[in-house]
């Protein structure tokens, strides 16, 4: 997945998911909560992926990733409009109101808070990145 898309959240917690993302993603997909404040949409297959390698860890390492990850975790189903409803407690973690960015991550999506992911992207600066492409041999 790839791109970014700018949205807004509805007082009911609707919130539009871009077609391109959608074909990826599917008609049904899981919500979690995410690193850095923000929210990770997984495709089923993808979330099962790493259910399954949560599950191979020991106890001892996995006890923090299944409560972080899988007890807020929502299935959610995209309604005729396009659109999910984001659960209050993911809202919540995000500290999604309104104004929200969604942006595709290689096999999943986020969603932010607009001026959370404005503020991140500014910190981001050109010689972390060019170190991060050193690493991947680039």
């Amino acid at each position: 997945m790839k791109g970014e898309y700018q949205h807004t959240l509805d007082t009911k917690g609707r919130l539009f998911i871009p077609a391109k993302l959608r074909e990826e993603l599917g008609d049904s997909f899981v919500v979690t909560k995410g690193l850095d404040e923000c929210l990770f949409l997984y495709p089923l297959d993808a979330w099962k992926a790493l259910e399954e390698k949560i599950r191979q860890l020991p106890m001892s390492k996995s006890r923090n990733l299944q409560r972080f990850f899988l007890s807020a975790a929502a299935d959610v189903t995209v309604d005729k409009q396009g659109r999910i409803v984001v659960p209050p407690v993911l809202r919540n973690h995000a500290k999604l109101e309104h104004d929200v960015t969604i942006i595709g991550v290689l096999d999943r999506a986020e969603i932010w808070d607009r001026q959370k992911w404005d503020e991140y992207n500014g910190q981001l600066d050109a010689g972390s990145i060019a170190e991060a492409m050193e690493d991947l041999g680039f």
